[in-house]
C-alpha cells in the first residue's frame, strides 16, 4: 500500500469539505489572483557540506532531480553570527539585523534570561526587533519556525506555541480529514518502527540496548508525528492558495544534536524530509493557477563536539566558571585594601553532573537548569553569583557583569579582575574569549589578544572566509545582548567542545556552521553569493508586495 495515493486521497476529501463549508459560511473562493505564491522549505541544521555528502550517496534523490533536471540551482549562503535559528529567521522574515546572541541569552536592561523555547520569550523578541515591519509571510502560514514572520497561521512557532494562530473553531473543523488521516498514518508508521526496533534487538540485543530507545523516541515524534502534520497541514494551504508558506522540518537538526551532523541516524532523516519536500512539490504542480515559487534552505550547519562535562569532569560550565576562577562566595574585585584582585578557588569541586534531558534535545536541554523544580532538583546556585551571570548556550557561553545595563569593554574587565580574561582563554575546554574593548572586538586565544579587524588570529588562520567569519564576529559583539566575555569552545585543545549536553553543536564560526545554501526556482532574481540572511528579505518581501 503506497502512501502518496492515500495522502492525496485525503486531501481531496479535505478540499471537499473546505468547498462545503466556504460555501456555507464564507461564499465562494476567491479568484486566483496572477501574483506569484512563496513556499519556503527549512531543513534545520542542514550545512552544504553535509547536504553534498547527502546528494553524492543518494539519500535526497528528489532534491537531486530538481538540481539536475528541473532547472534549480543552488547558491552558496553564509549565515552570520551566531549561527542559529532565531538569528537566522530574525534576519530573513524581517530584514533587520537581530540582537539575538545565542539561543539562550541574559537582556541586562530587562534583567531577564531569554530562552526561546519559554512561553513569552520568542514573542517578545520578535515584537520589539521586528519593529513593525511587514514580515514575508504577511497572510501565510508557518509551521515549526521560531518568529511568525507575519503569518496569520502559525503551529508549532515558539512565539505562539501557546496560542496556536488560526481561524478558530472553523480552521479545527474545516481540518478535521486532515488531522484524522494524520492520526491513522502516523498510528501505522509508529507500529512500524516499533516492529523494526524489536526485531533488530532480537538480531542485535546487545548493540540495541547499549544504544537506548531515546532515538526511537525522537524518530517517532518528530521524524514521523511533527513531519507528517507539517506536511499535510502545508500541502492543505497550498490547494487552498495561502499567498505564502514556511515549513520548518526539525528531525535533522535534532538528530545532529543528538547523535552528530555526519551520523548515520541523522543522515538517514534527510530521506524522509526529502520525501516530504516531493509531496509538497507535487501540490504545487497541480494548482497551477496559483504559480507557486519553491525555495529550499537551511539556517546553519553543525559540528561535532563533545559535550563539556566530559572535559570538566562531570561539571557544567556555570559552576566550573566560578569554581575555577573566583571565590565559592563571590567575586572579589580590586580594591585599595584588596589590590591583589581576584582570588582563585581552592579544592572545590563540582559533584552533580548537569546532564539534560533527551527528548526534544535542542529545544528542552536547559530544563533541569531552569526549571529544576519541576523536575523535583533543587535550584542552583553557581551560575549567578554577586552580580556575574553565566550562561551555556552550545559551543558558546556568555559571562554578564550584572551591575551595569550597558556592555563591559575590556578595559574595565581588565581592571577588576587582572589576568582573568587570559586565564579563561587558556583553560579546559575553551578555544578563544571575544570581548569589547574601546578600539573594537578582540578575540583572546591562549592568553593573547588579536582585533578582530586585521588579520585572522591563530583559530582562523588558513580561513579564505576570513572577511566573512570576522564580520560575523563583529556583529555578534556588536549585540548589546552579547555577553560582556563570550566564550567558544570551537577548537579548543580537546576538540570543538560544546557547553550543553550535546554531540552536534552549532552557534560558532566554523565552516560547518556558517555555509548553507538557498535552492531556487527557475528564473529566481536572488543573486549569489548570499552573504548574510538579511539580504534574502527583499527578495521573499517582494511576493506579497507584488
Amino acid at each position: 500500500m503506497r502512501a502518496m495515493p492515500l495522502d492525496e486521497l485525503a486531501l481531496a476529501l479535505q478540499r471537499a469539505l473546505d468547498r462545503l463549508i466556504r460555501r456555507a459560511r464564507l461564499g465562494a473562493a476567491p479568484a486566483p489572483e496572477p501574483r506569484r505564491r512563496l513556499l519556503i522549505v527549512q531543513i534545520d541544521g542542514l550545512g552544504r557540506s553535509v547536504l553534498e555528502q547527502a546528494l553524492a550517496e543518494g539519500r535526497m534523490p528528489f532534491l537531486s532531480r530538481l538540481l539536475a533536471r528541473e532547472g534549480h540551482r543552488m547558491l552558496p549562503m553564509s549565515v552570520g553570527m551566531p549561527t542559529s535559528t532565531p538569528a537566522f529567521q530574525m534576519a530573513m522574515m524581517y530584514g533587520v539585523r537581530p540582537d539575538i546572541p545565542g539561543f539562550h541569552y541574559h537582556d541586562k536592561r530587562r534583567r531577564a534570561d531569554i530562552y526561546f523555547p519559554r512561553g513569552g520569550d520568542a514573542a517578545h523578541v520578535e515584537s520589539t526587533q521586528a519593529a513593525g515591519r511587514r514580515g514575508i509571510l504577511d497572510g501565510g502560514s508557518a509551521y515549526g519556525c521560531v518568529f511568525t514572520g507575519g503569518a496569520t497561521d502559525n503551529f508549532f512557532s515558539f512565539a505562539v506555541i501557546k496560542r496556536p494562530s488560526g481561524a478558530g473553531l472553523l480552521r479545527v473543523v474545516s481540518a478535521s480529514v486532515v488531522l484524522a488521516w494524520v492520526v491513522v498514518k502516523c498510528v501505522y508508521l509508529t507500529a512500524v518502527e516499533v516492529v523494526r526496533a524489536l526485531l533488530r534487538l532480537v538480531a542485535d540485543p546487545v548493540g540495541e540496548a547499549s544504544r537506548g530507545w531515546k532515538w526511537l523516541m525522537l524518530k517517532i515524534g518528530l521524524s514521523v508525528w511533527l513531519r507528517e502534520l507539517f506536511t499535510l497541514a502545508a500541502s492543505r494551504d497550498l490547494y487552498r492558495g495561502a499567498p505564502a508558506v514556511y515549513v520548518n522540518y526539525l528531525d535533522y537538526d535534532v538528530f545532529a544534536h543528538a547523535f552528530g551532523p555526519r551520523h548515520r541516524r541523522a543522515l538517514r532523516v534527510l530521506r524522509r524530509v526529502d520525501r516530504s519536500i516531493q509531496q509538497l512539490c507535487r501540490v504545487v504542480r497541480r494548482v497551477p493557477g496559483y504559480r507557486y515559487d519553491v525555495y529550499v534552505l537551511s539556517d546553519h550547519g553543525q559540528v561535532a563536539a563533545r559535550p563539556f562535562q566530559e572535559v570538566s569532569g562531570g561539571a557544567p560550565i556555570e559552576r566550573a566558571f566560578f569554581e575555577e576562577f573566583f571565590r565559592p562566595a563571590g567575586l572579589h574585585e580590586v580594591a585599595p585594601g584588596t589590590p591583589g584582585g581576584r582570588r582563585l578557588a581552592a579544592g572545590i569541586k563540582a559533584v552533580r553532573s548537569g546532564r539534560a534531558p533527551g527528548m526534544f534535545q535542542r529545544f528542552v536541554n536547559y530544563l533541569e537548569r531552569d526549571f529544576p523544580r519541576l523536575l523535583g532538583g533543587e535550584m542552583p546556585e553557581s551560575y549567578e553569583r554577586d552580580g556575574v551571570r553565566v550562561i551555556g548556550a552550545g559551543p558558546n557561553a556568555f559571562v554578564y557583569f550584572l551591575d551595569t545595563t550597558e556592555p563591559l569593554l575590556l578595559e574595565r574587565v581588565d581592571e577588576r579582575h587582572p589576568g582573568l580574561v587570559d586565564d579563561i582563554s587558556r583553560s579546559r575546554g575553551v578555544g578563544f574569549v571575544l570581548a569589547r574593548s574601546a578600539g573594537g572586538p578582540v578575540c583572546i586565544w591562549r592568553g593573547k589578544r588579536h582585533m578582530l579587524d586585521g588579520e585572522p588570529p591563530p583559530p582562523f588562520a588558513g580561513r579564505e572566509d576570513w572577511p566573512l567569519v570576522s564580520a560575523g564576529l563583529r556583529d555578534l559583539m556588536g549585540m548589546r545582548c552579547a555577553g560582556d566575555l563570550v566564550i567558544y569552545g570551537t577548537d579548543a585543545p580537546e576538540g570543538t567542545v560544546s557547553y550543553v549536553d550535546e554531540v552536534g553543536a552549532h552557534a560558532g564560526p566554523s565552516r560547518d556552521e556558517l555555509q548553507c545554501f538557498v535552492v531556487c526556482p527557475p528564473g529566481s532574481a536572488l543573486r549569489e553569493p548570499v552573504s548574510h540572511p538579511v539580504e534574502l528579505y527583499p527578495h521573499f518581501a517582494a511576493y506579497g508586495a507584488r
